[in-house]
This record gives C-alpha cells, structure tokens and sequence, in this order.
C-alpha cells in the first residue's frame, strides 16, 4: 500500500458520513478516513503528551467477504483493536467502505487478509492495530453476557435533562471505599455529523468513595441528545466521573449495537487498568 492513498486526518465533517459514496467492490485502502482524535479531546483539557487513561476502541465486523484464488467467496468475522493512544480514529462509514471493497479481490488465505487490513488500519490510526479474521467455518461461538453488577436501570427517578450534565455524578466521603460495576442499557447519543441515534450499553467499574447511583444513571441518560462519536462519548464519561467522584481506580466501556455492519466499543481506564473483554452485548 502507498502511504498517498491514505487521506490526510480531517475533522468529522469532512468525512463521507451523511454522504452519497458509491460502493466499491474491490480492494481500496484509500477509502479509510482518519479523524483526529485532539480535537475532540481539546474540549476535555486531555493533552496529547499525558493521556489520564490506557484503552483501545473494539470493533467487531460481521460483513466481511473476498475471493479466494480460484473466485469462490470467504466470508468472515473480524475484529480489530485500535490503541486509545493512537493519533487518530477511524470513521466507521469508511470502514464499512473499505470492508466491502474486499467482496471481488483475491487472496489466498484469511491472513494475507488480516495482514492487509491491518496494515492499513494502522496507516491509518497511527498506531499498530490488532486484527484477528476467522472465516465463519472455523470462528468459535460467541459470548454473550452482562457485566458482573448491579443494573441502574430499574431506580424509579425522574429524568429531565438530555445532554451531558456532569453535575450529577457525585461520591461519598472519602476512606469509605467500595469497588464494584454500576451498568446501564440506557445510553443513547446521536452521531456527530448526521445526528442518527447510537445506541448502547456503558459500564462503570471502579474503586473509591460509592458514586451516587441515581446521580450516575440521570448521568449517563442525560447524553440522550448529545452529538459525538462513541470513544469520544466514553472520554467524556471516563474524565467527568474522574473530575467528579475522584475514584483511585476507574474503567469505563461501552458496547454499541452495530451499524453497517460494524459496533465499535471502546474502553477507557485509569493507568495500569486493563479492559472488559469482548463479551457481546444481547443487543449485538
């Protein structure tokens, strides 16, 4: 691959998202579109040379299909980990695009497959990103599940605020210590550029003075009507509880249904942490 068939890292609004893009159906690297991660992060005070938190944005690809040497079809799941570290994400709708500009290309094998694509992905991110292609006859089943705590979704609250309201999350007194995972299915945010609905799961394990459950769920439901991408959502969430309820440590994912195709679910924890697994999500 030439480097020159990447595009240079834009902001989301010159991205193909809302676009009408003619579909490809052969191998076209130059459709991925990065997006700087900064400039979103600039509105978090996150600097670029001290990131609070280690993570990484899972995806999971369920239309994946080539040729093989002779022209018969592969399909495949995939999966890719993208380092939260990395200069810059890539927007899922050019993913989409690049993933079906596989459907009449000719490879030998499901690696030569992955290492394409992470050659590219990683053009693309900045950063090595971890690719993992199993052709449905030989891919292990998949875990379904839900986090190992209690659910928010059942406290009887009144709810009338319907973007990010950090306000809400609060902790007890310090020295009084728990560790334990808050979750909810109730988080909804929109695209930053076409304002379609993304929906999702988020998951909040930490250890430190107790968050407020009610305080955190009106949280988590208060970005209802909130525009950004889902790792810029998880940022978001991860820095204002920090601010906030000042945990000693934090991990804060989320797992988005899929769209075209894809979910991405990224994952955002205090320094040393380590992420959730890839444990589905019943909606996914």
């Amino acid at each position: 691959m030439k480097d020159s068939l990447l595009p240079a890292s834009h902001g989301a609004e010159a991205s193909p998202l809302g676009q009408p893009v003619a579909y490809r159906d052969t191998y076209a690297p130059e459709l991925l579109f990065p997006i700087d991660r900064q400039l979103k992060r600039d509105e978090l005070g996150i600097a670029a040379a001290a990131l609070p938190f280690v993570g990484a944005d899972l995806w999971n690809a369920y239309e994946l299909s080539w040729l093989n040497l002779r022209g018969k079809p592969v399909v495949a799941l995939a999966r890719f980990e993208v380092p939260a570290d990395s200069p810059r994400l890539v927007e899922s709708k050019s993913l989409k695009l690049y993933l079906n500009a596989f459907n009449q290309s000719r490879f030998d094998s499901a690696e030569a497959v992955a290492a394409t694509i992470r050659r590219d992905l990683s053009a693309a991110a900045g950063a090595p990103v971890v690719v993992e292609v199993a052709p449905l006859g030989a891919s292990s089943a998949r875990s379904f599940g839900l986090p190992a705590g209690a659910c928010l979704d059942e406290l009887d609250i009144d709810i009338d605020t319907y973007q990010p309201a950090p306000q809400f999350l609060r902790a007890g007194r310090a020295g009084e210590e728990v560790e334990e995972t808050l979750y909810s299915h109730l988080l909804k945010s929109n695209c930053l550029v076409t304002g379609q609905p993304d929906w999702g799961m988020v998951a909040v394990r930490y250890r430190g003075a107790a968050i407020d459950r009610a305080g955190l769920l009106r949280y988590i439901v208060s970005f209802r009507g909130h525009n950004e991408f889902h790792e810029q959502c998880v940022e978001r969430i991860f820095c204002d509880i920090m601010a906030r309820c000042a945990p000693r440590d934090l991990l804060v994912w989320a797992r988005y249904t899929r769209r075209g195709g894809l979910d991405i679910n990224p994952w955002r924890a205090t320094p040393g942490g380590s992420g959730p697994g890839n444990t589905m999500e019943v909606r996914q």
